[in-house]
């Protein structure tokens, strides 16, 4: 399924492997006592109960060659460890390895995986993305295909003798479209690719990609994982124990890592994700049945609404909606940009998932690499409004969003 290992005589990434059990009475822990709990064992020397960060480069050896399971810093990190020990436990893996960036978690996965071969990706993908398999990825002989994964079946005949990967999103970014996981595996097993699933914008508390077939999980991590939009960072999961190897091995010689500051910030956030979820799809449902309501508004697309057309879907393989929403205001690109001028909660700001809420314009955004063509084909028309959801009170958020679009579309 996947090339070889590249021989590694200095290789010395530390495994980092996941229990979601008690190992007293296996009983199996849940989702908040994991995230509080893996990876945070109180420190042996002073018994802190959070432990603290390691910010040293190199590590002592007791002999040539005989550590403590750390070498330096690059190549594994105390703090860093910890973090990874988390999200393995939460994505359900047996491994997981944090990145400098969502963007460099791709560009390693992509390097690893898909050298001089063919990679098949959702054609509604987020911008950054698709920017790499277009400018970046095409410069080392790697071909891409973007497919509309609507119907999964669409995908038997995409694949090519040398597909080594298929890249998906669900939702995609930024028109909410659901990818069934467990079909496209299917199918890309039976042709000896790997599958990823790009999870950043459910998070592991909503979907779990790996229990449905995925290969890796990936996540921005700057986004609800970490959730306070002050880390940049990324993370890949795996059940895989070769691609772990072979991702590990990437890394290392890249050196695409995230600061010990970074990760020990994002393992503060992690413990707080399943509260800050449960607000932001509570307070998303009550905005979006609000919009779906509105005179201005042409479309709201959020798959916890049951006019998604893919409703079912999200029901089947999610376990909650997340606090993304996409919409189509009344008119064009004047009318959503008076919109976005006008909000007051809304910050006007590329990114999401942190505890502000935020609204941007995905075609002169986060969209804008894509050509004019590839955006109206996927749906990022300039009427097209993103919002990322906070976890402030809700009523304010609907006051704003009301105001915003009474001042955007004034009734006649």
């Amino acid at each position: 399924m996947t090339p070889n290992l590249p021989d590694s005589e200095d290789y010395a990434y530390p495994k980092v492997h996941n229990s979601t059990t008690d190992i007293t009475n296996g009983h199996i822990l849940g989702f908040s006592t994991r995230a509080i709990h893996v990876g945070q064992s109180p420190d042996p020397t002073t018994g802190a109960v959070i432990p603290p960060i390691s910010l040293s480069t190199t590590f002592a050896q007791d002999g040539i060659g005989v550590h403590k399971g750390f070498e330096y810093s690059r190549s594994g990190n105390p703090t860093r460890q910890n973090f990874e020990q988390a999200i393995a436990a939460l994505e359900k893996a047996d491994y997981a390895i944090a990145f400098s960036s969502g963007s460099a978690v791709t560009t390693t996965i992509v390097t690893a995986l898909a050298q001089g071969g063919h990679a098949i990706i959702v054609n509604d993908v987020y911008g950054g993305t698709y920017r790499y398999f277009t400018k970046v990825a095409a410069t080392q002989g790697i071909r891409s295909t973007f497919l509309d994964l609507l119907d999964p079946q669409n995908i038997e005949n995409a694949f090519q003798a040398d597909t080594k990967l298929v890249w998906i999103e669900t939702p995609t970014n930024p028109t909410l479209r659901l990818v069934d996981i467990h079909a496209v595996a299917r199918i890309t097993h039976q042709h000896n690719a790997i599958l990823i699933v790009d999870n950043t914008f459910m998070s592991p508390y909503f979907q779990n990609p790996l229990d449905l077939g995925a290969d890796i999980v990936a996540h921005s991590v700057t986004k609800y994982i970490n959730g306070h939009s002050d880390v940049v960072m990324g993370v890949a999961a795996t059940k895989n124990k070769f691609i772990y190897d072979k991702l590990a091995f990437f890394i290392n010689a890249m050196g695409s890592v995230p600061s010990p500051f970074d990760a020990w910030l994002a393992n503060r956030g992690l413990k707080t994700l399943a509260l800050r979820m449960r607000q932001h799809e509570n307070n998303a449902m009550a905005i979006a049945r609000a919009l779906e309501g509105h005179d201005s508004v042409e479309e709201v697309i959020y798959p916890g609404l049951e006019s998604h057309p893919q409703h079912a879907l999200a029901m089947k393989q999610m376990k909650g909606f997340g606090g993304m929403i996409s919409f189509r205001i009344k008119g064009g690109f004047q009318e959503a940009e008076t919109f976005l001028k006008n909000t007051k909660l809304f910050t006007l700001a590329e990114s999401l998932g942190g505890v502000e809420s935020l609204a941007e314009h995905p075609a002169r955004m986060t969209h804008a690499s894509l050509s004019e063509e590839s955006r109206l084909a996927v749906g990022v028309t300039d009427n097209l409004i993103r919002l990322s959801i906070g976890i402030e009170d809700v009523e304010d958020l609907l006051v704003d969003v009301v105001n915003a679009l009474e001042k955007a579309v004034p009734r006649v």
